[in-house]
This record gives structure tokens, C-alpha cells and sequence, in this order.
């Protein structure tokens, strides 16, 4: 196929935009390291050291580390609650009027099903890990058909082994994956793989060597569509790479979020980008801090060598002998401790100030405390407005590059298997996703406080306030911002069919003589 890509050219892409992703290493290896450590695949991924070792060596302080699953905790419960529904399938405007409510009812048994698989997978799980990343700057998931008992594979994989490539509008469209995996899984993993020679030989005398793996998921222009390839590099140079998978797919299995991204740059900044210095700076006072509480115990003494005491033949542990001439005078003592000139008192009002630095940049300095009594339900509206309102743009950025790639990217899966027949695309024209999470509930709750205000101050108006409201679009506009299924929203025809049934009901009573209550 003429417009397919190579190999060699898939790997040499590959190589440009590792060399792109390699000027973001430095700021975010230090931001996996002192509030990541567990999860930094920068200090040696392919060095083949011992996951874990060193990775905390030079981590003082938790503070980042807490806030860091706090701010996961809570972006989490906030707009993918485990458990529970949070968006919904609504028609679009490209949807005729008078077909919207039947459209309406299907989008609602796609949506139960939908979140039904969810469910039965580990999203909750993949999505906690997800949103750690995001708090660095940039997140991605591969989104894969699963088993019968899990129709959907959801990985959450580390920033470090993905490079992206934008087009158009900013939007990433080209992704790049290197991995290590054993011969003996490729068959396994990937069915309609072609091992070369080499690879045939290995898998029958050394199947549990692990060997390196290219996997590139690139749109073509041409194709309009997305072309899936899964390369062996020999020597891990592009002109001697050979291709084992080839598919062609509609929509992108990966799905890549940024909390902030700077214009003209691909890589996104998280929140912990921001809090960088302040984290390296805690980290910095309380190694001091530890430093000098260690010499405050032990101790630091000075030994007269005055040939009565030999400090190389006495030994004062913990602490350290420094021999001098004398201790203060011509018949000083022989051993006295050495007054240390540091006090790193001040140090604590420094760690202060800097934690609830911490704390605020990274979402976690939610006021009145946890801990207290019982919270209200408007004081949890309350707190949703405010962590909206310290997301800003990165809200709108969540639901457009996470939320909606991920339920068009599950529902194209369903589709797949059989589970749904799906004929429309949740392209935002014909099929929108809208999101009922609590930080949504939130956001909907104010434009409907409005509506309430205005039908308050219409009904003071007497008949002219009430002729004003056009009763039908206010119930239909309240039914969509309170996410009320459609099911159990009577359609227009039957509501005209009620009311026509009331109306010859109270026209027999007329007849009948009896009076109307």
C-alpha cells in the first residue's frame, strides 16, 4: 500500500519525537522523583536495576508525596467517581426536533450499558494511576478489547515510555510506545504477529528473553484513518527494524490528557510543575534540619593532645573527637563538647509556610478540615465550586481530552464485540457526551439556581411573569441539567395525549353537572 509507512520510516519518527520528549526529562524526572519516587521510570528503566532501589534516596520530606494521591483522590471523585455514572449520551444539534426524545431514551440504555462493562473492568484502578501522571503535566491510557469476563483492558502506562506527536488544532494524534516483553507473550498478546527468523529461533531456544518493542499508532491523512504497527529493532536502529503487526483502526486505542499545556508545546505542566520549587526547597530545609538534629544527639567534641589523652586510642560514639592544643586556657579540659553555632529552630516556620505552599497548589487545602463533623450537602456543593475554580482551563482540558476520547473509544470496543449495535459516533454533533460527575452536578446546579431565581420573580409578576415562561422548555431544560433519565420523562405526544384525556375528563363532568374541584 502506497500511502502505508515503513518501518524504518515509523522508527525514524519514533527517534524525533524521543528526541522532543528528552528536553522535558530533567524537569520531569525531578517531579516523579521527590513526589512520584515509586512510579519514576526515569532512574533507570533499561539499566536494569532493582524496582525500588534507589528511588527514594534522596526524599526528606512526604508532604508532595501525600498531596500528590490527594490531588488523584479527589480529581477522581470529583469527575470519574468508582461506582457510579458519570456522563451520559445526549443527542446533539445535528438531531431533528421532533426525534431527539426517541434518540434521547436509546443514548440512555447505551449509556447503562456502558457503564455496566465499566464496571466489570479495572477503570477505578487504571484511573487512579492515570490521574498521578496528569498531576506531573501528561497522562496517557490504552483503551483495548478485553476478555469475555472484562471486555475492556484499560492500562494506564507511564509517561516515560510514550512519545507524542501533535497535528492540527493541537490535538495529539501520533503515539509512540517502546516496551519490553519476553518472546513467549508477542503470540499471546498480539495473535496476528509474524515473527521473523530471528525471533522463531529465540522463542524456541531462549522464549523467556525479554526484547524491546515498538509500538506506533500514527493517523493517516490520506487513509483517514489510524494505522496501528508493532516493530522489532534488531540493534535499536531505525534501518534495520521489521514490522510484526499491521492494522488499520477507526478511532485511536490511546487516550492522552494534559492539565495545562503551554502554546507550542506538546508535553503538558501539571500542578506539580508548579509547586517544583517549593517541593525541592522543603526537601532541602528538612535534610538540613535532620542534619543538625543529628548533631545535636551525637555531638562533636574536641581532645586536648596534651599526651595525657590520645584521642586515637579512645573511642566517644556516636559522636566525633577533634583534636586541638588546648581547651580555652593554658590548663583547659581535656575533652569538652564543641558549641555548635547552628540553630535551626527558624527552620520549622520555614517548613511551615512552604507545606501549605504545597498543599495549595496541589488541591489539597480543602477548608473547614475533613476531619471535623459532619459535612452538609451545601457545604459540598460548596467545596466542588471551589475545586472548579481552582482547575480553571484544566477542567474544560479533562473532558476534552480524556472524558469523551474515553467513552468513544469504550463504546467503539462494545461496538466491536458485538455488545452494542452503535451506528452513530459520539462526535459532539450527533452524540454528545455530558458529564454528570459531582464537579459537573456542581457547575449545573448554579445555571439552574438562575432559572429558579427568574421563575421565583416571574410568579411575583402576576400573569404577565407567568405567560413569560415557556413551561414546556423550562421542565425539558431542568430535566437535562439534573441528568433525570429519559425514561422516566413522558414525551411530548404523551403529554399532549394526558392533557387532551384531562380536558375531555373535566368536559363530561361539565355535562354531568358535577362541580369541579
Amino acid at each position: 500500500m502506497a500511502d502505508k509507512l515503513t518501518p524504518q520510516e515509523i522508527s525514524k519518527r519514533a527517534d524525533k519525537a524521543d528526541a522532543r520528549k528528552e528536553q522535558w526529562r530533567t524537569i520531569y524526572e525531578e517531579c516523579y522523583e521527590f513526589a512520584l519516587p515509586q512510579r519514576n521510570l526515569y532512574s533507570g528503566y533499561y539499566e536494569g536495576k532493582t524496582p525500588g532501589q534507589d528511588k527514594m534516596a534522596r526524599v526528606f520530606d512526604a508532604t508532595a508525596i501525600n498531596s500528590t494521591q490527594r490531588f488523584a483522590n479527589r480529581i477522581q471523585s470529583a469527575l470519574f467517581p468508582p461506582y457510579r455514572s458519570w456522563c451520559r449520551l445526549q443527542p446533539g444539534n445535528e438531531v431533528p426536533e421532533d426525534r431527539k426524545n426517541e434518540i434521547g431514551q436509546a443514548l440512555d440504555i447505551y449509556s447503562e450499558k456502558m457503564f455496566e462493562i465499566i464496571r466489570q473492568t479495572n477503570f477505578d484502578l487504571a484511573m487512579s494511576e492515570f490521574l498521578l501522571d496528569l498531576c506531573v503535566g501528561t497522562a496517557v491510557m490504552l483503551v483495548q478489547p478485553g476478555n469475555g469476563d472484562a471486555p475492556v483492558q484499560f492500562t494506564a502506562v507511564p509517561q516515560y515510555l510514550v512519545s507524542l506527536e501533535e497535528g492540527p488544532h493541537g490535538v495529539v494524534d501520533n503515539v509512540y510506545r517502546k516496551m519490553r516483553i519476553r518472546v513467549d507473550v508477542i503470540e499471546r498478546q498480539w495473535p496476528d504477529a509474524k515473527l521473523t527468523d530471528e525471533l522463531k529461533r529465540k522463542l524456541m531456544d531462549k522464549p523467556e528473553e525479554e526484547i524491546e518493542l515498538l509500538e506506533a499508532t500514527v493517523w493517516s491523512e490520506k487513509m483517514q484513518t489510524y494505522c496501528y504497527h508493532l516493530i522489532y529493532q534488531k540493534d535499536k536502529k531505525a534501518a534495520n527494524s521489521e514490522e510484526l503487526v499491521y492494522r488499520t483502526m477507526e478511532v485511536s486505542p490511546w487516550v492522552v490528557a494534559r492539565y495545562m499545556k503551554v502554546a507550542g508545546e506538546v508535553y503538558g505542566r501539571g500542578p506539580l510543575v508548579s509547586a517544583l520549587p517549593d517541593i525541592k526547597t522543603l526537601n532541602k530545609v528538612k535534610e538540613l534540619v535532620l542534619k543538625n538534629a543529628s548533631i545535636s544527639v551525637a555531638g562533636v567534641y574536641t581532645a586536648a593532645d596534651d599526651g595525657v589523652l590520645n584521642p586515637q586510642n579512645i573511642t566517644i560514639a556516636p559522636g566525633a573527637i577533634i583534636p586541638v592544643a588546648r581547651n580555652g586556657g593554658p590548663n583547659g579540659a581535656s575533652l569538652q563538647p564543641l558549641r555548635s553555632a547552628a540553630d535551626f529552630n527558624v527552620g520549622q516556620l520555614v517548613i511551615n509556610d512552604l507545606v501549605m505552599g504545597i498543599k495549595k497548589m496541589l488541591l489539597d487545602d480543602t477548608l473547614p478540615l475533613d476531619t471535623q463533623s459532619a459535612r452538609s450537602a451545601t457545604e459540598i456543593v460548596e467545596r466542588m465550586k471551589e475545586l472548579s475554580q481552582n482547575m480553571g482551563a484544566a477542567y474544560g482540558r479533562m473532558i476534552t481530552e480524556c472524558m469523551m476520547p474515553l467513552v468513544n473509544r469504550v463504546l467503539y470496543v462494545m461496538d466491536e464485540q458485538n455488545i452494542i449495535d452503535m451506528p452513530l459516533k459520539a462526535d459532539g454533533k450527533v452524540v454528545r457526551v455530558i458529564p454528570v460527575s459531582p464537579l459537573a452536578q456542581a457547575q449545573n446546579m448554579d445555571d439552574l439556581q438562575n432559572v429558579l431565581q427568574f421563575m421565583q420573580i416571574a410568579a411575583g409578576a402576576g400573569p404577565m411573569g407567568q405567560v413569560a415562561i415557556n413551561q414546556d422548555a423550562m421542565l425539558d431544560y431542568i430535566i437535562d441539567k439534573m441528568a433525570v433519565p429519559r425514561a422516566v420523562i413522558n414525551t411530548p405526544e404523551q403529554r399532549e395525549a394526558i392533557i387532551q384525556e384531562m380536558q375531555n375528563s373535566m368536559a363530561q363532568m361539565q355535562q354531568q353537572g358535577v362541580p369541579q374541584q
